[in-house]
C-alpha cells in the first residue's frame, strides 16, 4: 500500500467492531446522542447571529427580526433535522480519542483507507471534514441566506429557496464542532435524511438501561460492492486499546475464522501511555 494513502481512524468498542466485521454493519448514530450534540445548535445560532447582524448593520431592522424569528422556529424543530454520523479521526493511537470514544481505552481503533471510504460515500451519504470555528460568520451559507432574505419582498415569507438553504444549514451543522475539539482532527460519514427527503435504510433502536438510541445501519458489504472493493482492502489495521485486556492471538483467531486473514496480520497494540485508573 502506498505511503501516500490517507488513513482515517474509528475509535470504538469491540461490540461495534463485531457489528462491522460479522454483520458488515456500520452504525450512523444520532448526533443529538453524541457528547458534542450542542454543536448543531451552536452552528445555527452563529449563522443566525451573522445574518441578522448584517441586516442590522445596514439598518434593516425588519429583516433582522424576521431572520431571528425563523431561526427560533427552526431550533424548536431540532430533532426533525437531526443528522446521523460515524466519526473518524486523522490521528492514530491518540489518547483523547481512546478516552472519549473507545470505552476509556478498553476498546479498539479501526483504520480505514480514506480514498475507499470516499468512493463508498454515495449520496445521501457524505464524508465530511469537520470544521472548528469560534465564529460561523465566514461560512458561505451566511452570504447565501442573506441574499435570499434580502431579495424577499415584504411582507416577508418563507420561500422554497430559503427552506432549502436552511436544510443545507442543518446538514452543514453536522460537521461543525466547537474549537475546543479541534485537536480531534475529525472526519464524519454523515447522512441527513431530511435534506434529501429519502434514505433507503430503515432506522433501528439500541436499548440500554438508561435510554433508547436511534441509529441507521449502513451495509458495508453493499457499499464495498458499489466501490468495487472489499473490507479487507478498506480496513488496513486494528489497534487494541491501551487499557484493553484483549489477547492479540485470540483477536487474530476471531478475524481468521471470519475470513479476514489479511486484517488478522495487521493487529497491533496501542503504545499510548494512558494513566491506569485506581
Amino acid at each position: 500500500m502506498s505511503s501516500n494513502i490517507n488513513i482515517l481512524y474509528h475509535y470504538t468498542d469491540f461490540a461495534a467492531l463485531d457489528g462491522i466485521l460479522s454483520n458488515s454493519e456500520l452504525r450512523l448514530n444520532n448526533i443529538l446522542n453524541m457528547n458534542d450534540a450542542s454543536e448543531m445548535i451552536l452552528f445555527m445560532n452563529g449563522l443566525c447571529k451573522a445574518v441578522s447582524g448584517m441586516f442590522r448593520e445596514n439598518g434593516d431592522q425588519e429583516r433582522a427580526e424576521w431572520t431571528e424569528r425563523i431561526f427560533s422556529e427552526e431550533k424548536e424543530q431540532e430533532f426533525v433535522y437531526s443528522a446521523y454520523a460515524a466519526c473518524f479521526s486523522r490521528y492514530r493511537d491518540d489518547a483523547a480519542q481512546w478516552e472519549r470514544y473507545a470505552n476509556r481505552g478498553h476498546g479498539v481503533c479501526i483504520a480505514f483507507r480514506e480514498d475507499l471510504l470516499r468512493k463508498m460515500a454515495i449520496e445521501p451519504l457524505s464524508l465530511q471534514t469537520v470544521f472548528y470555528q469560534d465564529e460561523v460568520g465566514s461560512h458561505e451559507l451566511v452570504d447565501n441566506l442573506y441574499q435570499l432574505i434580502d431579495q424577499n419582498e415584504c411582507p416577508l415569507k418563507m420561500t422554497q429557496k430559503i427552506r432549502e438553504t436552511l436544510n443545507h444549514a442543518w446538514a452543514a451543522s453536522a460537521a461543525f464542532k466547537h474549537p475546543s475539539f479541534a485537536s480531534e482532527n475529525e472526519v464524519r460519514l454523515v447522512v441527513s435524511p431530511f435534506e434529501h427527503g429519502y434514505f433507503d435504510v430503515q432506522p433501528r433502536y439500541h436499548i440500554t438501561k438508561e435510554r433508547i438510541k436511534k441509529y441507521y445501519p449502513v451495509n458495508m458489504r453493499e457499499l464495498c460492492r458499489i466501490a468495487d472493493t472489499n473490507l479487507e482492502d478498506v480496513i488496513v489495521e486494528l489497534i487494541i486499546g491501551p487499557e484493553s485486556t484483549q489477547s492479540v492471538p485470540i483477536l487474530q483467531d476471531y478475524l481468521t475464522d471470519l475470513g479476514y486473514t489479511a486484517i488478522a496480520k495487521q493487529v497491533t497494540h496501542s503504545a499510548c501511555p494512558l494513566r491506569q485508573r485506581i
